[in-house]
């Protein structure tokens, strides 16, 4: 009996799955009902292991069946036939079956119903709502005389909340499936994308807008991807059918067996990342790639491998370095090689999939082109594709490309869809992919690039090149330790919050409800001016409380799980994490690990705003006030509310409570502590020193102004704390100019209740000359240098590669029909398309300023003008940012290859308290070890490598203040005795050198001396003009003088056209270093504190 029994089992377990599938075939015309999946799911849960082979579905399929008969999964999975036992393991394996078929909505019925079913208690449970941030929505009566007023939550917040319980019920059914929910996370944020492109079009539909003019892209964008997922739908099943009939001899498989690649995608995903593809005009086929990947990885229970980094040999070492490319190419290969059979496409894959749907949307997409008749004066309008294909020829190659409608490219230009082309990413419930590449870490599911190319090509292939040169290895293993740093929200710090934020009222960086400013009273002067900034304010109030309702919202849906925060660089290199609206840079998150009770004191005094004094002072002023510190714990908002008065209050709470649990526990010393310390950087020194002497310089040059009359002066005189000069001086060393630091210090002012009627505008304006000029003085080396950067920058930004004159002498005069040695000065001014670049921790750094172009979407591949004032004014503070970046990501791998937990927000690192001596240690020695070498120096090498070839041409250097700078800094200029002679506007950077001269020349003619002069004089004819001049009794002497100076300027200037520098020659030096040795800051406990 008991070797029958096996067989028994086997015989009536293959009799009932034939007799379900003749149900489902409709051979015994009866179909399957709730119950029968009820039953099969059932039998699917119970058979034993080693009988699951006899099982022809899984519950995949069968979830698969039931939506496709529109049978409510309510209603299976509350069938008699289920057990309470079984019923929520039941559960968990469907919702496992709905995330591999990419159907967030049955996961969150799942979920509704796994909570009505079991008693089991979730942590949300609990946690009331949050209180969503409301708009007024205007409604007229049908004959329009009457207006009711009502509110409503925006939709974005209501969208956001609609897919953030889709994500809380996943968890309900999937606590620990982590790689499911990850896997419905990033699922959700395209939905929530999809779901606000179809609201925007709708809106506008609703107002008339794009009937036939002045249409939106969103609303054009809605419409194609409404029709192309049919499309889509509709080939992907042709070429099904086209694939399954036999080949005839001698012919090829239709499309390379296409359908293979596009089945595993939505038809709703594929058309969606075909139109953002093309519409941020790069290829298809590898976002599609990527796409099929990691559906393939899930269908198939991948996981993708973690990066695992060796603390020996150090990062550092050239060994050390070796060992972390090779890493990286291993963990790469290790990738592929789990995903054998979606190793990477070959470019005829790649071309034929991104072809079809390419073919696809330019088949259905239309835009609505209007212009006005001028016969009849009427505006008509036509239906034309979106996209067209044409041909072009570049250097000596027909190449094809497609190009947008005229009225689509206008739009673009000024339009801004990075919102909509975007997803809102948010934060992950498993340690991120390791970057392995330019585009391939972070998130699992979702494209994300290691950098933010603020759409420069040019950026992205140097990233690309750099990476394949194996120059990044640092970068990427940077990003990886930032993104392997374990967080979970606050939860005692979010109840607090949530209860301020409930009840209306403001607190900290948490926006009131109602903004309680009342209007500027009218009979005040500046009424005007004091109105407009009252209307600004009560606006930024609701912007400022909407983004903290979405952080609210978010933290609220993720309490309880453990987060990480995958990173990527900007364009300068500082690593900021993906997700945007909750992350530690906004907000008061914890990592894990152990406490030293004197980091954690001085931690909250710096907090609190006691951060002038010394360490032990500090520590003092906590132990003074432990008694408010208990208070602030044990009852935050019906206390004292000592907290609340801090510079950082909710940081400052966050601190209180982990002392009061500590200094309350068993063992304060031993206490295992959450809460993060940081350690605030001062830039080699400069902003300690600036902030600690420009007050009393300030304040020294205020008296002397009382003593003048300065009315300005005499109304500051003992008011200026340094709170109102504090961002001015921190801001100085980035470059911040006279507009900005009279901005940032009116703020400050009229936040002050003695200056709310003064003319802010007046007293920041003097505040911010005196606080400038007096820090000039002061740091007189680190102007030198920031005046270097910005030299060098503006000399390059005017530069042209040598060999690209001739090419563009020669378009021109095929051009014009014309034989000329000579190139016009705004034709030179077309040619100016050199960027600054440099390159930090390996990877070519482009500073991104060109100018705009009003249609620039063509061809993304061309280089455009740039605009040499911004590459000149931003590079410095560019520049200083970059080392910032790079101080911080060494600092980041030390304290990895060491054993520490790590976070940063720019200049400001975080670990745990028990661990800031040690990290106290590695940010000098990373610090020392970054300045050691000459920076300077090899900057200026690696420009004078970069530009080697690069021509200036005189004429972009006769500006007065250029000349001046460029004597300043040393530089001078070698010419023969006859240069010296013509170029006279340069003749304070010129020196005599018959045998070489550094400015070359092109030979011209009369006609070209001719155009020259009336390209630099503006006058048709000089001597003309002087003679009407000198007959006319009208004008006097001096007018006279006026214009016989301006014909002599434009003359001097006409000697510089055809001339060019050697941009290497003109080079300024480096500045002379100081008597300062970086080694002094080992010594400093303040450096960073």
């Amino acid at each position: 009996m008991a070797q029958r029994e096996p067989q028994t089992s086997e015989a009536w377990l293959g009799k009932m799955w034939d007799l379900y599938e003749s149900l489902e075939s409709g051979n015994a015309n009866l179909a399957p009902t709730p119950g029968t999946y009820a039953l099969m799911i059932l039998s699917l849960l119970r058979t034993p292991a080693d009988l699951q082979s006899l099982c022809p579905f899984t519950y995949k399929e069968l979830l698969s069946r039931i939506t496709v008969r529109e049978y409510d999964i309510k209603r299976v999975v509350s069938d008699r036939v289920i057990s309470n036992e079984d019923g929520p393991q039941l559960i968990k394996e469907l919702s496992r079956a709905a995330v591999q078929l990419n159907l967030p909505s049955l996961v969150a019925e799942l979920g509704e119903t796994h909570a009505m079913a079991t008693v089991q208690a979730d942590i949300l449970d609990t946690v009331p709502e949050v209180r969503p941030v409301l708009k007024d929505v205007v409604t007229k009566s049908e004959d329009g005389t009457e207006e009711t007023t009502t509110k409503e939550i925006p939709f974005n917040l209501d969208n956001l909340r609609r897919h953030l319980a889709q994500i809380n019920f996943a968890r309900r059914v999937l606590p620990d499936d982590l790689a499911a929910r990850q896997k419905l996370l990033e699922e959700s944020v395209y939905d929530v994308a999809v779901e606000r492109l179809e609201h925007e079009a709708a809106i506008l539909n609703n107002i008339g807008v794009g009937s036939s003019f002045g249409r939106d892209i969103r609303q054009w964008m809605w419409d194609w991807h409404t029709k192309l997922k049919v499309r889509l739908e509709e080939e992907v099943k042709n070429i099904q059918k086209l694939e399954a009939l036999p080949a005839k001899r001698g012919t090829r498989k239709i499309r390379n067996d296409l359908s293979q690649y596009l089945v595993l995608v939505r038809p709703e995903r594929l058309s969606l990342i075909t139109i953002m593809e093309i519409m941020r005009l790069q290829g298809s086929g590898g976002a599609i790639e990527a796409e099929y990947k990691a559906q393939m990885c899930k269908k198939n229970n991948i996981a993708l491998p973690p990066l695992k980094h060796s603390a020996e040999p150090g990062y550092f070492s050239g060994l050390g370095y070796k060992n972390l490319l090779e890493r990286r190419v291993v963990a790469a290969r290790h990738i592929m090689d789990s995903e054998a059979w979606t190793s990477n496409w070959t470019q005829v894959t790649r071309s034929q999939v991104g072809g079809l749907v390419i073919d696809c949307l330019m088949d259905v997409a239309k835009v609505v082109r209007t212009a006005l008749d001028k016969a009849t004066g009427q505006v008509v309008s036509e239906e034309q594709p979106a996209f067209y294909h044409t041909y072009e020829h570049q250097r000596g190659q027909k190449l094809g490309v497609i190009r947008f409608n005229q009225v689509l490219a206008e739009a673009m230009a000024k339009d801004n869809l990075r919102t909509t082309l975007h997803p809102r990413h948010l934060p992950m419930l498993v340690a991120p992919r390791p970057w392995v590449g330019p585009e391939s870490g972070g998130y699992y599911y979702n494209k994300s690039t290691a950098m933010r190319y603020k759409e420069s090509v040019e950026q992205a292939s140097y990233l690309r090149h750099a990476s394949d040169m194996g120059n990044v290895e640092l970068i990427y293993a940077g990003l990886d330790v930032l993104g392997s740093t374990p967080w979970v929200i606050n939860q005692k710090i979010f109840d607090v919050v949530l209860e301020v934020w409930n009840s209306g009222e403001g607190l900290g960086k948490l926006p009131p409800a109602v903004y309680a400013t009342p209007d500027p009273p009218k009979e005040k002067a500046l009424y005007l001016y004091n109105l407009k900034s009252h209307s600004q304010e009560k606006a930024n109030n609701h912007s400022k409380r909407c983004n903290v309702n979405y952080k609210i919202e978010i933290a609220r849906s993720l309490l309880g799980d453990k987060l990480f925060q995958p990173h990527n660089l900007d364009f300068r290199g500082r690593a900021y994490p993906i997700p945007p609206h909750l992350n530690h840079i906004g907000d008061d998150l914890s990592p894990s690990g152990r406490t030293r009770m004197r980091w954690l004191k001085i931690h909250l005094a710096n907090l609190y705003g006691y951060d002038k004094a010394n360490f032990d002072e500090r520590v003092q002023f906590v132990e003074e006030r432990l008694d408010e510190i208990f208070d602030s714990a044990t009852e935050p908002l019906t206390g004292r509310g000592w907290w609340k008065k801090a510079d950082d209050p909710w940081q400052c709470l966050a601190t209180c409570f982990e002392l009061h649990e500590a200094l309350t526990s068993d063992d304060p010393l031993a206490y295992a502590s959450s809460q993060p310390v940081h350690q605030d950087g001062t830039c080699n020194g400069l902003q300690h020193y600036a902030a600690l002497g420009g007050d009393s310089r300030g304040a020294q040059q205020i008296v002397k102004d009382v003593e003048s009359g300065n009315p300005a002066a005499i109304m500051l005189q003992n008011k200026v704390s340094r709170k109102v000069v504090k961002q001015t001086v921190m801001t100085t060393v980035y470059g911040v100019t006279y507009i900005g630091a009279r901005e940032q210090i009116e703020k400050q002012i009229r936040a002050i209740d003695e200056f709310k009627d003064a003319d802010s505008w007046m007293l920041s304006s003097y505040l911010a000359k005196a606080v400038l000029g007096c820090i000039g003085d002061l740091f007189s080396g680190a102007k030198d240098i920031q005046n270097w950067l910005t030299l060098s920058a503006r000399l390059i930004a005017r530069a042209i590669p040598e060999e690209r004159l001739p090419e563009a002498l020669d378009e021109f005069n095929r051009s014009k029909q014309i034989k000329t040695e000579y190139l016009p000065v705004d034709k030179l001014k077309k040619e100016q398309l050199t960027s600054v670049v440099w390159t930090t921790l390996g990877l070519p750094i482009k500073a991104g300023y060109d100018k705009v172009q009003t249609v620039y979407i063509s061809d993304p591949n061309l280089a455009s003008e740039v605009n040499s004032m911004k590459q000149a004014s931003a590079f410095p503070p560019n520049f200083i940012h970059s080392l910032d970046a790079t101080h911080m990501m060494l600092s980041a791998l030390e304290c990895q290859t060491q054993g520490l937990t790590f976070a940063a927000v720019h200049d400001s690192y975080w670990t745990h308290a028990c661990n800031i001596d040690q990290m106290s240690t590695i940010i000098r020695d990373t610090f020392i070890a970054l300045h050691s070498s000459d920076v300077l120096g090899k900057l200026r090498e690696e420009f004078a490598e970069r530009y080697k070839n690069y021509k200036i041409p005189l004429i972009d250097m006769k500006s007065v203040s250029l000349i001046k700078a460029l004597k300043t800094s040393g530089v001078q200029v070698k010419v023969s005795k006859r240069q010296a002679e013509e170029l006279s506007l340069l003749e304070s950077i010129l020196v005599v050198d018959n045998a070489k001269t550094a400015v070359t020349e092109v030979e011209t003619t009369e006609e070209d001396k001719q155009q020259m002069l009336q390209e630099v004089s503006g006058l048709e004819d000089f001597d003309e003009e002087l003679e009407e001049v000198v007959d006319s009794e009208l004008l006097d002497k001096a007018e006279l003088a006026k214009k016989e100076k301006k014909k002599d300027q434009a003359k001097a200037q006409m000697k510089l056209l055809g001339k060019f520098v050697t941009l290497t020659d003109v080079l300024p030096p480096v500045p002379k270093k100081g008597d300062f040795r970086v080694e002094a800051i080992k010594a400093s406990q303040y450096f960073f504190s």
